[in-house]
């Protein structure tokens, strides 16, 4: 299919200077906020946002609007809208966020720590729509591959989106207080909404690859960096952790 130039250029080619330095002053700008207020609700909120505006910011500069760009870019900004507005309704309703017990929550270097990686997390895990947005010069006809990809996706997110509603009903009825979440789909797993998140990103990867010039392969980097972190950082390992204590003895957990 015809192609064309990008609308504008910030920087380089591929807009990835100006997203990691939008990346940088969101996650600056909302951790002054929250090191000044000592709290922590607002966390997981900054950085699903973030990946809302690279996409929507990419796309716009781009301007050239090919479907491709425009399924990729929906698609982040649908799942950072959700999983943005779940994770601070619960937040707000919780009251804190377990993982920042063990540190102080104003102006310390272990806060700083955990907003320095959303940053990285953020701009590494948005390389894919960051690239494919950019690639205006380069527009094959949409295939299978991307149909394979959106349609990994699309299962994803509704895998998560339904682990989070269910598990999020479980905990909001009182007979259910101190008890482990086995019903639905967490009857199948313990961490169905991670299993999702994996999913859901190595679909947008797949989706993003038929624009791909050698050195954007990359960009892999993205779902390898997701499924690292959920399976042997700061995703499973804390929580089976947390689980083993709270409910080591229950039937139900085991």
């Amino acid at each position: 299919m015809a192609a064309e130039a990008c609308a504008v250029e910030v920087f380089d080619p591929f807009y990835l200077l100006i997203s990691a330095l939008i990346t940088v002053g969101q996650q600056l700008a909302f951790f002054i906020v929250a090191a000044c207020f000592k709290f922590d609700k607002v966390t997981d909120f900054a950085g699903g946002t973030n990946f809302v505006l690279l996409a929507i910011l990419t796309l716009v500069l781009g301007g050239t609007y090919y479907l491709r760009q425009m399924l990729v870019s929906f698609a982040i900004v649908f799942w950072g809208v959700r999983l943005s507005a779940y994770l601070l309704i619960r937040i707000l309703k919780t009251g804190k966020d377990e993982r920042f017990d063990s540190m102080d929550r104003g102006f310390s270097l272990s806060f700083a720590a955990f907003w320095v990686g959303q940053a990285v997390w953020v701009f590494v895990v948005s390389l894919p729509v960051i690239l494919v947005n950019s690639s205006c010069d380069h527009n094959p006809t949409v295939g299978v591959t991307e149909l394979i990809g959106l349609f990994l996706f699309g299962a994803g997110l509704l895998l998560e989106a339904v682990a989070d509603q269910q598990k999020f009903e479980f905990r909001e009825r009182d007979e259910n207080k101190g008890k482990f979440c086995n019903v639905g789909t967490w009857a199948w797993s313990r961490h169905p909404n991670y299993a999702g998140e994996i999913l859901l990103w190595w679909g947008i990867f797949i989706a993003c690859t038929p624009v791909f010039r050698p050195w954007m392969w990359l960009a892999i980097l993205s779902p390898l960096l997701v499924s690292l972190l959920i399976l042997f950082v700061s995703g499973l390992p804390i929580l089976e952790k947390s689980a083993n204590k709270r409910y080591g003895g229950s039937s139900e957990y085991k």
